[in-house]
């Protein structure tokens, strides 16, 4: 059964073209992993500073394999002069987890 992870993301209005550059330069990074179904970054439109990531997984532990391996090298390594790594552009993360119980495609024409 596929599993939906949705990491809300709060990002000061001044920090919100950073979030989305970062995104950007890693882009296609999660799509070769094993039981990765979907991704999704969504930008607010209104009354509220929070981005979501959206991504779906075929089971919890190839979220789990994601999440130690390639997300956790993707976060470490920085990139910026002397190792230091930049400053987060969100202030704060918080994971929603669900499991698919059902679901519906568009119809074929």
């Amino acid at each position: 059964m596929s599993v939906v992870k949705i990491n809300v993301l709060t990002v000061p209005q001044e920090q919100r073209e950073t979030l989305e550059k970062r995104f950007a330069s890693r882009a296609h990074a999660v799509e070769s992993s094993d039981g990765f179904e979907w991704f999704e970054l969504l930008r607010p439109v209104e009354g509220t500073d929070a981005y979501l990531v959206y991504t779906r997984w075929r089971d919890e532990e190839s979220f789990q394999a994601w999440m130690e391996g390639p997300m956790k090298a993707a976060h470490q390594g920085g990139g910026a002069p002397g190792g230091e790594r930049p400053k987060p552009a969100a202030s704060g993360s918080t994971v929603w987890s669900f499991e698919v119980v059902q679901q519906a495609a568009p119809k074929e024409a």
